[in-house]
Parts: structure tokens; sequence; C-alpha cells
């Protein structure tokens, strides 16, 4: 009872105080109680890929947008992970719950590898040499298809659990438990390093940071967790391919990570829960045809115009506001802080702060 109690209360001074807290409070538990009231196997299987989806954009966010390495082959490590399990798992008749985390570890080492071999390169020096390695992976996945599995790739992959909704409970409990460790991550002191390297590297130098080590680690935590997004999702889907490791998947994830909203974690995650079902939807209209890459396109320029920090921050500093005293923040409804009871006013909402302003 007594354990109860506090839950409630911090529930209640931490996380219903503010709307954007309540907001993912209640999206979590909508989540989570979804199959209780509606079982539609397309529904639940479009999220469940979701999910998947969401750990890799938001893995895609720790790296680019709080460290601003910009990675523009983020698909290597998703691929390797979906690619390092299968090969385990039919090769080696390894139980597929322990090759998803062989793979998640394939995937942290070519992280430290790509970590380390970009460490002197910065800006888009540093984005075209991440976009050639998908490439060259690629290119060795076709020089050797007998053990690769050539463009085909690998079909027939045993699921982690049977059924539909055990399936959806996996993508969806997962998600969430990366998704606000990454989030706690990048709050942290560790947060605060990756920020100061991304904002003057130099100066975080000789403040006494080792930013290569820092570098190399935010690279690995990454690619982890975007290795296990794609071991995931070959098991889901029981087949892996070419697919995981194509360009177009590392810039959809860049497009993701932009229009939520770059170095907040949780951005990503929303456009992905917007990005991904309005496609699906354009795909359903034969209509549409190949224009719906166009209307895509449209609804993504439209959000970067009039929402240029992403559509999460822009939605957050509507209904919150900024504290001129203490700065933090309080409902946009509130007149005063509700941690130092300064008097807000409505030009204290942020307008033009820096992206992902937490």
């Amino acid at each position: 009872m007594y354990r109860l109690r506090r839950l409630w209360v911090q529930l209640r001074t931490e996380v219903l105080v503010l709307p954007s807290r309540a907001l993912v409070l209640a999206w979590a538990l909508v989540l989570l109680a979804l199959p209780l009231a509606y079982t539609d196997a397309y529904v639940l299987r479009i999220l469940t890929l979701m999910c998947l989806f969401a750990i890799f954009a938001a893995s895609w966010d720790l790296l680019a947008g709080y460290s601003g390495q910009v990675n523009f082959g983020h698909a290597l490590f998703f691929g390797a992970g979906a690619y390092a399990s299968a090969l385990l798992t039919l090769k080696l008749g390894m139980p597929p719950w322990l090759t998803v985390f062989a793979g998640t570890a394939v995937a942290a080492l070519l992280g430290v590898a790509v970590g380390a071999l970009c460490l002197r390169l910065r800006g888009s020096y540093l984005s075209l040499a991440t976009l050639a390695f998908p490439l060259i992976a690629i290119g060795l996945l076709f020089a050797f298809p007998d053990f690769s599995g050539g463009e085909l790739g690998f079909s027939g992959l045993p699921r982690l659990i049977n059924g539909v909704v055990p399936n959806y409970y996996l993508a969806v409990v997962t998600m969430l438990v990366l998704v606000f460790s990454l989030w706690l991550l990048a709050d942290s002191k560790f947060g605060l390093v990756l920020h100061a390297i991304r904002d003057d590297e130099v100066a975080a130098r000789a403040s006494g940071i080792n930013t290569p080590r820092y570098k190399v680690m935010v690279f690995a935590i990454a690619a982890a967790c975007a290795g296990l997004a794609g071991g995931l999702l070959a098991h889901y889907m029981r087949v892996t391919g070419p697919f995981t490791l194509e360009t177009a998947l590392s810039f959809q994830v860049v497009i993701w990570g932009i229009f939520g909203g770059v170095a907040t974690i949780y951005g990503p995650v929303v456009a992905v829960f917007i990005l991904y079902p309005v496609t699906e939807w354009f795909g359903g209209f034969q209509a549409f045809g190949e224009r719906r890459l166009l209307l895509f396109g449209v609804i993504v320029l439209l959000v970067l115009l009039y929402m240029p920090r992403g559509l999460a921050p822009w939605v957050r500093d509507r209904i919150e506001t900024l504290c001129p005293r203490c700065k933090q923040r309080s409902a946009a409804w509130k007149s005063h802080c509700r941690h130092c009871s300064a008097a807000l006013a409505p030009t204290d909402r942020p307008r033009a702060s820096g992206p992902g302003q937490a």
C-alpha cells in the first residue's frame, strides 16, 4: 500500500503536472491496453512494425541529435543486427532469443569500429563517410551470395514468439523500455557531455572531456539499439535481405528525426507513429499510385516550413511555458511557475531556442 501511495505521489507531482508527460503516459497506456479492446491482426501488425522502427529512430536521434554525429548510414547497424541474427539461427541452429542479442552485440562492435574510423571527421564529411558503410556491406553481401543469400537474403526465420498479440506486446514493451532508457541517458550527465561535444568539441576537449571516448560510446549505444530493432524485425517478418541496409532506410530515419524534432528522443518516435501509418494509408488507395510519395513529401515539407524545430517541440511549446527564472516548464494555462512561483507570461514561451530543448 505504501508503494502504491508513493507511486501515485510521484505521478501526481512529476508526471501529471506537465501536459507533455501526461500525454506520453496516456500514449503508453493506450498501447499496452489496445489488444484488450481491439484485436485486428492488420492494425496490430502495423503497430508492431511502428514500435520496432521507433527504436531505430530514437537510436539515430541519440547519435545525431545529441552528439552531432549525423549518420547517413544508420541502416548499417539495423541490417547488421538482422543479418547476424539470421545467420546464427539458420547456419548454426542457435535459438532466436540468443541470436537477437548476439546480433545486437555485432551491431555494437560495428558501431565502435565506425565511430573509431570517423573520429577525425565532422559535419558533411562525417555524414558522407557513414553513407559509404552500408553500401560496402551490400557489396559484400552480393559478392558472397552462397553465404549471405545474395539479393534474396534469407527467409523462413523462426519467430521469437507465436501469435499476433504476444508479438505486439514484445515490440511495445521493448520499445517503451529502450526509448525511456535512451531518454534518461540523454537527460543525464552523459547527455550533457554529448551536448557540449555537439556545440563546441574543441572547448569540450579543453575542459578535460575525453571526446573520442564519448563519441565512440554513443556510436556503440546507438548501433546496439538499432541492431536489436533489426534482429527483432527479421524474426517478426521471418525474412531479411539487402532492404535492411538500403540507403532509403537510412534517409527515412533522418526524415523521422527532423520531422519529429532532433535531440528530443521522443520526437522521432512521434514521427514514426504519424508518418508510417500515413504512408500505409496512402498505399491502400490505388488512385494515388506513385503520387503518394509526392503527398508524403508535401506533408513533411509543410511541417518543416512551419515547425522548423520539429513537430514534437512545436506542440510542447504550445502546451507548456518556460519559467524565466528557474528555466523549468509549467502548463501553459498556469499563471505561476510550479517550482519557484515566478509569474509566467505568454512571452515566456520558447520560440527560437535550439533543437530539442528539454
